[in-house]
């Protein structure tokens, strides 16, 4: 989540998008949700609310713009990963706390079809309101929200034999012990020491992009 979104937020910076003193603002929330305090409400309130003063069709051209150039800096080795999966007929979705103003233009990137976010509310005008709809995609939630997304595939978690979810974030162990295949990806200290415990695999790939 913390890529997804600081990725965005520096983007939005470089246009000129956001009010001063946001960065830091943003970065607060960033130290909340390493240390597993964030309120994910309040921190979709400042930062998609925060976007609310622009108009949907400048919005809908910077996302544009922002999916054309995160394209290029996906990690090779989540592509490989992704193509492996749905080689195999597996279903692959994205399944993220940010938003889904920002999970979106990422999901397309990977060629995915299906993406779980934290839902933005827009008001009558076709603005953002940085309300959220329903609960946001966060620890016991993102559960909740893939618990839905089965449903509306006609299924319930006894009807998938195997099934995996790659973390980085301790934050995220509710859905990581609700699958049969829990891989932790750079994981944060908390989440290491969880999956050494636990016996789960864990690897170590590359950051990308500059940000």
């Amino acid at each position: 989540m913390l890529f997804r979104s600081s990725v965005f937020t520096r983007f939005l910076a470089e246009q000129g998008a956001l009010p001063a003193g946001f960065e830091a603002q943003y970065l607060v929330h960033c130290h909340e949700y390493a240390a597993g305090t964030l309120d994910m409400v309040q921190m979709h309130r400042f930062t998609v609310g925060a976007l609310s003063a622009h108009a949907p069709q400048r919005l809908a051209a910077w996302l544009q713009t922002f999916e054309a150039q995160i394209a290029a800096m996906l990690p090779a080795e989540s592509r490989a990963l992704i193509a492996e999966h749905q080689a195999a007929g597996h279903v692959c979705a994205l399944v993220s706390a940010t938003t889904r103003i920002v999970a979106e233009p990422f999901g397309h990137a990977f060629g995915l079809s299906h993406v779980l976010a934290t839902e933005p509310a827009w008001d009558e005008r076709g603005h953002c309101t940085g309300e959220v709809i329903g609960p946001p995609c966060f620890r016991e939630h993102k559960r909740t929200h893939v618990s839905a997304w089965l449903v509306r595939q006609g299924l319930g978690w006894g009807d998938v034999t195997r099934s995996w979810f790659y973390s980085d974030s301790s934050n995220d162990l509710p859905l990581l012990q609700a699958v049969s295949d829990p891989v932790v990806v750079n994981g944060d200290a908390r989440l290491r020491a969880c999956a050494q415990a636990a016996g789960w695999p864990q690897r170590r790939w590359r950051r990308c992009g500059r940000y």
